[in-house]
């Protein structure tokens, strides 16, 4: 996913001279001022932690070059904020000026960053060795290190929850996990993680593990392990599309759930892509007169892709037509180049703070299971991708009565009537909150919508044994019984601030729908659908290069 800045080539970008005279006035007293300062030996060091090392303050021309660095910086940045140009414009202008800003860092550079030359020398040239060893290691890989991967291992360590593969076609594996409490809700809950990532994002170690909290709380949990899809299929995998998911993947997981615990509905939850392709096929499923689950659960998923946030900057006609051509007919989208996009929204902490401390200095990053995951890609099939990309992001359709269509039937997302809790992460860059709060025009159900602090991952995974971070609930507004306002701000600003982790308010949310107390049983699957092989199963273990 390249940014193209113009589909037709580079536009003119021209700042009002006032402003262009302001800002190159500002740079010059701000630069004569560092001079005076590094003259008189009292330049302190930046609030930067990239030049907060005591070699960055002893080496005064160092420090004068972060400065200079940062300095240079703002005046681009607010460049880009005075540009004349369109609103879209301006935010591809912001991300490539960051790109280019951020690589050029002084603390990239060995020649440039004291920091890493003391660590050379402290270690006799043992850091330049291994920083060295690092590099080639990685481009091999074809990726960065951001953790040290050998401390884990999927099933091991991760991905432990206990519980058996129950089903399994050509796009997914279902896991039925096995009862942890003496009784257990009638109703089981089918979880559809995104697609371009492993689920154990959910399932991370018994401490973090959604899943884990999940089964503990008395909820038969079913989850979706989708196929990561590698060049040496034969099978047609690669050709797969977006009606193949939700008929042959989403549908089937709750039917063969709703099978396994004699059921007629099931409780649904999907988290980010999951979640619009779990509310797309249950509209498929409207559409033919069928009504699988009970409740529905949406974690930072998009229904409404209006504001999309910075990921809006990869979005135009040119890159659709690009990928339709590439990827439309069949072949896969490569995990790596996915996981490569999503690094550079967030370079400084997810590219260069590795090159730096892997490759400059030597060092060996931190075991982190988080990081871990992220590092473990996932293919798609390009049919699928093209479909996505163009459907949601470029067009908006899924928002539009019967302008996306899936198996040759129109979809109405404003036909889901059951009940929701829709979640959304404060800080999220990927699922901006605003846009998670959308869903709830969309759909027609009683709502409850439920605001985490933090980001993507990190507020969605939040144990409530860590006692971290918080949660903004609108009790009142929904006691009210009145449909949820369209405005957000609305919504906050009657919204009040729970401490703690959102999951116990979501668990009694669910347990609300989840239907009376029963024994649970200890043999997972039924006479159709035998267990295949022990929780996390073979799929999830595919890596993508």
């Amino acid at each position: 996913m390249n940014a193209n800045l113009s589909a037709a080539g580079p536009i003119p970008v021209s700042v009002a001279p006032e402003v262009l005279a302001d800002i190159q006035a500002e740079f010059s007293r701000e630069w004569q001022r560092l001079c005076d300062d590094a003259r008189r030996g009292a330049l302190a060091p930046p609030p930067d932690r990239r030049f907060a090392g005591e070699a960055w303050a002893a080496n005064h021309s160092h420090l004068l070059l972060a400065h200079t660095y940062l300095l240079s910086a703002r005046a681009m940045s607010r460049m880009v904020d005075a540009a004349q140009v369109s609103e879209p414009m301006r935010d591809r202008l912001r991300f490539s000026i960051m790109q280019w800003v951020d690589a050029l860092s002084p603390s990239n550079f060995l020649a440039l960053n004291p920091d890493a030359q003391q660590s050379i020398v402290e270690s006799a040239g043992r850091a330049l060795n291994e920083g060295l060893a690092n590099l080639l290691g990685d481009v091999k890989k074809g990726r960065i290190t951001q953790t040290d991967e050998s401390q884990f291992e999927i099933g091991r360590n991760v991905a432990v929850t206990p519980g058996e593969v129950v089903f399994e076609n050509a796009l997914f594996q279902l896991i039925q996990y096995a009862p942890s409490t003496a009784a257990v809700h009638e109703r089981p809950l089918v979880i559809v993680p995104p697609n371009i990532n492993k689920f154990y994002i959910l399932d991370l170690q018994p401490e973090n593990s959604f899943v884990r909290h999940a089964v503990d709380q008395g909820f038969t949990v079913f989850l979706v392990s989708w196929r990561n899809p590698v060049s040496s299929d034969t099978d047609g995998v690669d050709r797969a599309t977006w009606s193949d998911y939700l008929d042959n993947a989403v549908l089937q997981a709750l039917r063969v759930a709703s099978d396994i615990a004699r059921q007629p509905q099931v409780n649904a939850l999907g988290f980010c892509v999951g979640g619009t392709m779990l509310a797309s096929a249950l509209a498929l499923a409207e559409a033919r007169g069928e009504h699988p689950v009970a409740s529905l659960t949406l974690l930072t998923s998009l229904l409404d892709f209006h504001d999309t946030g910075v990921l809006n900057v990869f979005v135009d006609e040119a890159h659709a037509l690009l990928r339709d051509h590439q990827l439309g007919s069949g072949g896969l989208m490569p995990g790596r180049e996915l996981a490569t996009t999503f690094s550079f929204l967030r370079p400084n902490e997810l590219v260069w703070n590795y090159v730096v401390g892997n490759y400059l200095k030597g060092q060996k990053p931190p075991a982190f299971d988080l990081l871990f995951w992220n590092g473990d890609s996932t293919n798609l099939p390009g049919p699928f991708f093209s479909w996505y990309f163009r459907n949601t992001y470029l067009e908006n359709n899924l928002k539009v009565p019967g302008r996306a269509q899936a198996a040759g039937v129109p979809l109405d997302l404003t036909r889901l009537e059951m009940p929701a809790y829709i979640f959304g992460s404060r800080e999220d860059h990927i699922v901006p909150w605003v846009s998670a709060y959308a869903s709830t025009q969309v759909l027609r159900g009683p709502q409850r919508f439920v605001l985490g602090a933090s980001g993507h991952i990190a507020g969605v995974v939040n144990p409530p044994a860590k006692k971290r971070r918080s949660y903004w609930v609108a009790d009142e507004l929904e006691r009210s019984g009145q449909h949820l306002p369209g405005d957000p701000n609305t919504w906050f600003a009657q919204a009040a601030e729970k401490p703690g982790s959102w999951w116990p308010d979501w668990a009694a949310w669910l347990a609300g729908h989840s239907g009376k107390q029963v024994k649970a049983r200890t043999k997972l699957g039924n006479a159709r659908h035998r267990p295949i092989e022990p929780a996390p199963g073979r799929y999830v273990k595919v890596r993508a290069a």
